[in-house]
């Protein structure tokens, strides 16, 4: 089964408050309409590799 990453847990995730691209990440440098994971997904064919869980305070 394939675990789904959340974007939205991972340290590199930011929110941009542009409404044509929301959604960014910092170690792949850019900014999406989509969930990061998505687009590298759908662009390379594999999964992000860059997923870091936040620090959780």
């Amino acid at each position: 089964m394939e675990q789904r990453i959340i974007c939205q847990k991972c340290k590199y995730y930011f929110v941009t408050w542009q409404p044509s691209k929301p959604h960014g990440c910092k170690a792949y440098g850019f900014k999406s309409k989509l969930i990061p994971s998505l687009v590298v997904k759908r662009s390379s064919g594999r999964d992000c590799s860059f997923f870091e869980l936040k620090n959780s305070k």
